[in-house]
């Protein structure tokens, strides 16, 4: 797999950007870490969707992790450290930066996405995932509530069923299920991922953008209010959250290594 090298779009080495004939494609390179996202990630991928967004050189972004794994969610330590204190906080800049994002936008998917490694997905308009891959949204888990308007568009996506067992049990689906529900396009070894991806972004590339980009505005105009609304009601509520007993008792029995106790709260 090749490795991409940073280039002048606000990135960090946990965070790699570069632009090749029109594709830009954002590596998430934490490997050691299981590409847990930090605060500094999220202002760094937010800075990338950006400069994406105005230069005029890209007609299309890819998002990728390594053939092992995709992302495990927010890094706990650090998002103790720095929670996200006001909507404008670098997790919920990036948030509204991807659901906004008006140019085409490909993710390749392998190994675990948890949390948040699952519902930027939502926002992506080509997934192609490894058969290694498996999702996860686990929010309640840490005595929080779902975001990146996952609340809205999981039961639209899933019906109310598979949401409920996704959301409130926040029980892992693979790949299969994942294709079957239309989260992703396609499923193919992991070491052929992020090749397909690129390869779907070229033929992107040759397709007239204004054209892509209209298109993308309309099918995504019935629920781009409602998407905006929904993510700033999350916001709202996870930010309040983290202070309640429930969070604290999640967040304290991670760092100890111990199962929750909720039975309290």
């Amino acid at each position: 797999m090749n490795t991409p090298t940073p280039i002048s779009t606000g990135s960090i080495p946990e965070i790699l950007s570069h632009i090749d004939a029109g594709v830009m494609t954002i590596t998430l390179n934490r490997l050691d870490k299981k590409n847990s996202i930090t605060s500094a990630m999220y202002g760094a991928l937010a800075d990338a969707l950006e400069s994406a967004n105005h230069d005029t050189a890209v007609r299309a972004v890819v998002i990728q992790g390594h053939e092992t794994i995709f992302s495990a969610g927010n890094d706990i330590a650090d998002f103790l450290n720095k929670p996200p204190a006001t909507m404008d906080s670098p997790v919920f800049r990036f948030l509204r930066g991807i659901s906004s994002f008006p140019k085409p936008l490909v993710a390749s998917v392998c190994g675990p996405a948890v949390g948040i490694g699952t519902t930027l997905l939502l926002h992506c308009d080509l997934v192609y995932a490894g058969d290694n891959a498996a999702f996860s949204m686990p929010f309640v888990n840490l005595g929080l509530c779902p975001e990146a308007a996952s609340s809205f568009l999981v039961p639209q996506l899933m019906g109310y069923p598979r949401a409920a067992e996704a959301l409130l049990l926040g029980e892992p689906f693979m790949a299969e299920t994942a294709l079957e529900i239309g989260l992703i396009n396609r499923i193919v070894p992991p070491t052929e991922a992020n090749a397909l991806a690129q390869r779907q972004a070229q033929k992107l590339v040759a397709k007239p953008l204004s054209a892509l980009m209209e298109t993308k505005r309309l099918m995504k105009k019935g629920n781009a209010t409602l998407v905006a609304e929904r993510m700033a009601e999350e916001g709202a509520s996870f930010g309040r959250m983290l202070g309640e007993p429930a969070a604290k008792e999640a967040f304290t029995a991670f760092i100890e290594k111990r199962r929750p106790d909720f039975s309290a709260v």
